[in-house]
């Protein structure tokens, strides 16, 4: 896709790809595994809530995918994450 086709947003993502990715990859990837920690490795269901989106946006990532994809993955994971986390916190 050219430069031309892109929204004023989408090329201001490109521009600051790898600096994003490098955020991205620092927050998805820790936050995921806090995840873990406090509770989702006890379920099977519940690491598999954490793992498969974690993991899709770290080989997005890697695939250096359109940063359209990224984010919308990255808020999914994150979102799923915090979830979580507050379900283990209050006790469950």
């Amino acid at each position: 896709m050219s430069q031309a086709n892109l929204s004023e947003k989408e090329q201001a993502l490109d521009f600051n790809r790898y600096g994003l990715m490098s955020v991205v990859l620092l927050i998805v990837g820790c936050l995921g595994g806090v995840t873990v920690w406090a509770g989702a490795i006890e379920s099977a269901f519940e690491l598999s809530l954490v793992v498969i989106p974690t993991m899709t946006t770290l080989s997005l990532l890697l695939a250096v995918a359109p940063m359209k994809w990224i984010l919308n993955l990255t808020y999914i994971s994150i979102a799923l994450d915090v979830l979580l986390l507050i379900y283990y916190a209050i006790g469950a």
